[in-house]
């Protein structure tokens, strides 16, 4: 557009006219600022997060894989039992059988043909990753699958059979509860409150009658100190 047109020249803030200036200085800071923020690498997720994604996906195809196939929205907590069974196939934990001479024997001297299973205790750790993994995914807490009473009875079977047939009891492990210990005992006065008392008994006497004689500070009681420490 001309200058010389009829109606002067654009305003800069008009559609079509001219872009005011970049502003220089504090702008140039802050976009540099987010171009070094983007550019920075994202913090790899932790091993927790990682193995929990994997069994959410695992569990996804099984789904799918399913005769026949199930939504999530019909899941329940018989469906992820029949999870657990199926994965026994792809476990490394010798369960021996009641008819096997090694049932019960914690280390046994020879090898025998009992099946191999899926350990209680990562199956129990699975079902908490899928169980945490379920309400992420947009799952309600009063209608997670892996929370399920039927869920909980069927961990509870396999720990304790797992327990008889290996020989290895499962305990909770206890807590450590604060116990309060008593130390009864004389306190010792330190040298300068010994120094403090004597000068104030001397002050005493010096004000009194002339006959009075000075006397010494009764000793301090015994003292009770209670620590409570954590055993």
């Amino acid at each position: 557009m001309d200058d010389s047109a009829p109606g002067g020249p654009s305003e800069p803030n008009s559609v079509g006219g001219e872009a005011p200036p970049a502003p220089t200085g504090p702008t140039t800071t802050t976009t540099t600022s987010a171009a070094s923020a983007s550019s920075s690498p994202a913090a790899p997720p932790s091993r927790y997060e990682s193995q929990k994604r994997r069994d959410w996906n695992t569990f996804l195809q099984y789904l799918r894989n399913h005769k026949p196939p199930l939504t999530l929205a019909r899941c329940s907590g018989a469906h992820v039992i029949e999870f657990l069974k199926y994965l026994d196939q792809f476990g490394k934990t010798k369960v021996h059988n009641q008819g096997c001479p090694y049932f019960g024997h914690p280390n046994p001297p020879a090898p025998c043909a009992c099946p191999l299973k899926q350990a209680w205790g990562s199956l129990d750790a699975l079902i908490g990753r899928l169980r945490a993994a379920y309400e992420e995914n947009g799952g309600r807490p009063e209608s997670n699958p892996f929370g399920a009473r039927a869920v909980r009875i069927y961990l509870r079977e396999v720990r304790e059979g797992q327990a008889k047939a290996r020989g290895i009891p499962y305990e909770k492990k206890k807590r450590k509860r604060p116990t309060t210990v008593t130390v009864t005992g004389n306190v010792s006065v330190g040298p300068s409150i010994a120094a403090a008392q004597q000068g104030g008994d001397a002050a005493a006497s010096g004000g009194g009658d002339g006959g009075s004689t000075g006397q010494t500070t009764a000793a301090a009681p015994a003292a009770v100190t209670t620590t409570t420490a954590a055993v």
